[in-house]
């Protein structure tokens, strides 16, 4: 078991250092090119800021793929599934059609359309539900069209969840991460756990979708010096969705030989089985949450599903008061406590502690919600490795005038208990510690 880990690991880091290194280039390229939209009502970066950052991730995507055909372990997913080759083609269409839209603005119909050729290519190819296990009944095998048209619905909404999230800098690439690093645990698990080899390619797309994300973030956090456009959004979110199709419909679960034991064991026996309705949807649960009100908020003023609005869940999160990275940081931990929650429960159901650890951190999100004014504090010896504002006001301010007085080549005085912003007794205001680069954004888009 030791040495495919290190395989998936090895597959891990080269799409992450791929993704990583042809962001820089994409980035010019997308400047040259002019895929720099003007600044729309709703959104929330305040400069142009190149698109087309899909491209540097389908590039992560396809590296992970060809390190992980040539490696022993992870060969015979090539050999024993054509999923993988599925997987591919349906990307590169879906990629095709994001670089197009991230350049010329296509109809949101013709991405549509675009989306569902993108799923029926998925399917042609072998990547498809066959069959669902339904609690009470069992298996139930899905004939050709009913297969069919839920593959198609499942890679359609996955890929706009995933679209309509991507609001904030840095908040669709991540969420997907942490929700994918729970469905690679789970889908590992049922691998090497129950010996299943069905489920080696949703482990495979698991941690390719970690690369290309891990890779594109370091760009993309706040301020973000590119986007992933819809090349991007549309690209991580059909591999999603082909994660949750692979292991969900492909995966019988009467190969798990569960039913052993008395009733109760057999029904908590029963949850990994269970468990894969219900993983693919809380990986894109607040997403989904996203979409389905959005839906309503627009149909509800008698607008277009498809019209454009600042209602989506970061928008509110900043209106209540939440700076950009709190809003982020805040969306990242509820998209991690519920991918993860399920996960923990699936595997340790009879605890107590997982229930209640989940309604505790629960509880402390909930916190997190209400106290939009609120700035953390580090200790005193951490606040080396913090940024500045989390730093203890005073210590802050005397390294900024210390600074301020070195540009002047005068001496330090000794700190005066005046806090930033206030005006000191000649009328000067206590200059802040981001007050020698007052448009850091400004500064970043032109490197």
């Amino acid at each position: 078991m030791g040495q495919p880990v290190r395989e998936y690991l090895l597959t891990l880091c080269v799409t992450v250092a791929v993704t990583y290194l042809l962001t820089g280039p994409v980035r010019k390229f997308a400047i040259a090119a002019g895929a720099m939209p003007e600044i729309r009502a709703r959104d929330v970066h305040r400069e142009p800021t190149p698109r087309l950052g899909g491209i540097a991730m389908f590039g992560g995507l396809c590296a992970g793929l060809l390190i992980a055909d040539h490696l022993q372990n992870l060969n015979g997913v090539f050999e024993r599934s054509n999923e993988p080759r599925a997987l591919l083609s349906g990307a590169a269409l879906i990629w095709l059609v994001g670089v197009l839209d991230d350049k010329f603005e296509l109809d949101a119909l013709i991405k549509l359309g675009a989306q569902m050729i993108a799923a029926g290519v998925m399917v042609i190819q072998g990547l498809t539900i066959l069959w669902i296990p339904v609690p009470g009944i069992g298996t139930v095998a899905l004939t050709q069209w009913q297969g069919t048209l839920l593959t198609v619905a499942l890679v359609v909404i996955t890929i706009n969840a995933v679209n309509f999230v991507d609001g904030l800098d840095g908040l669709a690439a991540g969420m997907v991460c942490i929700a994918t690093c729970a469905f690679f645990l789970y889908a590992y698990r049922i691998w090497f756990g129950y010996g299943i080899e069905a489920a080696a390619p949703a482990t495979l797309f698991a941690a390719i979708l970690m690369g290309m994300c891990l890779g594109f973030l370091p760009h993309n956090m706040h301020p973000a010096r590119i986007f992933m456009g819809d090349s991007g959004s549309m690209l991580i979110g059909l591999v999603l969705a082909a994660s949750a199709i692979s292991i969900t419909g492909q995966v019988d679960p009467d190969t798990m030989a569960l039913f052993v034991g008395g009733e109760r064991n057999a029904t908590h026996a029963m949850l990994p089985v269970f468990i894969p309705l219900l993983l693919p949807l809380t990986i894109i649960a607040i997403p989904m949450a996203d979409l389905l009100l959005a839906i309503v908020r627009r149909t509800w003023k008698g607008q277009s599903p498809f019209a454009a609005d600042r209602g989506h869940l970061h928008h509110r999160l900043l209106e209540l008061g939440h700076s950009h990275s709190r809003a982020v940081l805040i969306m990242y931990f509820w998209s991690g406590l519920i991918a993860f929650g399920t996960v923990a429960y699936s595997v340790h159901s009879a605890s107590m502690w997982i229930v209640l650890s989940i309604a505790a951190l629960s509880a402390l999100g909930l916190v997190l919600l209400l106290l939009p004014r609120f700035t953390p504090r580090a200790p005193r010896w951490a606040e080396g490795l913090v940024p500045p504002r989390y730093r203890h006001a005073r210590r802050a301010e005397a390294a900024a005038e210390a600074a301020v007085r070195e540009d002047a080549g005068t001496e330090p005085e000794p700190a005066r208990p005046i806090a930033a912003g206030v005006s000191g007794v000649n009328g000067a205001t206590a200059v802040g510690p981001r007050s020698r680069f007052p448009d850091r954004r400004k500064a970043g888009s032109a490197r």
